[in-house]
């Protein structure tokens, strides 16, 4: 088992074991336990109720937070002659083509989002290896394979998220930071759930959320009330 810091413990027990709190309630309680003396993080995880082994069943989307990351995300766009120009200006932080391609090849990924043109996708596509694992590979389901690099650079540059969920059905998105105002961080949750929502497959039976937390950079996971969907940023007792 894992040791936790006396920080972490001391935050843990401002945590009432097993209760399930509003998203309001939970995003003040993180903001309230963050360990870090920098501006964490502040992430929720869903386990959902899809058997992510199926093609029918994989939730991957994206979403633009209303209110951004808190964080000014490295775009690096797989692109040459015009659109390289149009990535450039629109603040792209790495852009090229057969070199670029060669560079991620042997492990470079300090980079937070990945871009292409489709018509460079056939070289870019033996990238999997490096760029997959990390849900980093473009995609044409979230506007990441396009030939309007420029609007995809400026839509992951104002807040854009990507989230997809992984082998064990869990859906992980960061919601902003702890300096973030309460209902700021509730507001991009709630955009980010309405999309999660909106995505669930016709063939997933039963309960779609079956758990919620969330979390702030090494802090300790706090239950929310997935059910809850509406009115978000309104105290329960007002509701």
């Amino acid at each position: 088992m894992a040791k936790h810091s006396k920080a972490y413990r001391n935050a843990a027990e401002k945590i009432e074991a097993g209760k399930v709190y509003s998203p309001l309630e939970a995003v003040r309680l993180a903001q309230a336990t963050s360990t870090t003396k920098y501006d964490a993080t502040v992430e929720v995880v869903f386990r959902l109720g899809v058997d992510p082994r199926k093609a029918d069943q994989m939730v991957r989307g994206t979403v633009n937070l209303p209110h951004g990351t808190g964080k000014t995300a490295r775009v690096l766009v797989f692109a040459t002659g015009e659109r390289a120009e149009q990535a450039r200006a629109a603040g792209a932080d790495e852009v090229g083509g057969d070199e670029l391609i060669e560079k991620v090849a042997a492990g470079y990924t300090d980079f937070d989002s990945a871009v292409a043109t489709p018509d460079l996708m056939g070289k870019v596509g033996r990238l999997g290896k490096v760029l997959g694992p990390r849900g980093l590979m473009p995609n044409p389901k979230t506007g990441t394979v396009t030939m309007d690099v420029a609007k995809a650079v400026s839509d992951i540059k104002g807040g854009k998220i990507e989230f997809r969920v992984d082998r064990h059905a869990n859906l992980h998105f960061i919601i902003g930071k702890t300096s973030f105002s309460d209902v700021n961080l509730v507001e991009n949750y709630a955009a980010a759930l309405e999309e999660i929502l909106r995505l669930k497959p016709s063939a997933s039976k039963g309960r779609y959320i079956t758990k919620a937390t969330v979390s702030t950079t090494n802090g300790p996971g706090i239950l929310l009330d997935q059910n809850k969907t509406r009115n978000l940023t309104v105290e329960d007792d007002a509701a």
